[in-house]
């Protein structure tokens, strides 16, 4: 009887963790909790560049973690998060244009039309660039149903 519960007790986690694979992805892509892997969102607007935020400066929204790198920045996202929040749930724009979702590096990203879009890689954001204006077309058709 041990071996059949034994065989029974497998067979049941294998089904629950193919359905944990299988799940849904979060609407905003994180990293060890932290939207874009800790980066400040405001920043790559008023800075013009990709600044790692600070722990102590956080907010929460859509059940995740945004750090920031100065309590003004922290403002002005809290005032109007959808400005400065990445397009795609902060995956990566070329693989959402493709089809599919990946993870980002928050030193290759673009601002178009006063959005943020962020690729997997400098390599693949050299890509998305080629063409930007069909890879938003196709990932707006796209999202979010690559969630899925």
């Amino acid at each position: 009887m041990g071996a059949i519960m034994k065989k029974l007790f497998l067979s049941v986690l294998l089904v629950a963790l193919a359905s944990v694979s299988l799940a849904d992805k979060p609407p905003v892509y994180s990293s060890w909790g932290n939207a874009i892997r800790g980066y400040d969102p405001v920043a790559f607007f008023t800075e013009s560049k990709a600044v790692e935020g600070d722990k102590a400066i956080q907010y929460e929204w859509q059940d995740t973690t945004w750090l920031f790198s100065s309590v003004e920045n922290k403002a002005l996202f809290v005032e109007n998060p959808e400005q400065y929040a990445p397009q795609y749930g902060g995956y990566c724009a070329w693989a959402v244009s493709q089809g599919y979702t990946a993870s980002v590096d928050p030193t290759a990203w673009t601002i178009v039309d006063d959005k943020l879009y962020l690729n997997y890689s400098r390599s693949v954001h050299s890509r998305w660039k080629q063409n930007v204006s069909q890879n938003i077309k196709l990932g707006d058709a796209n999202w979010p149903n690559v969630l899925d």
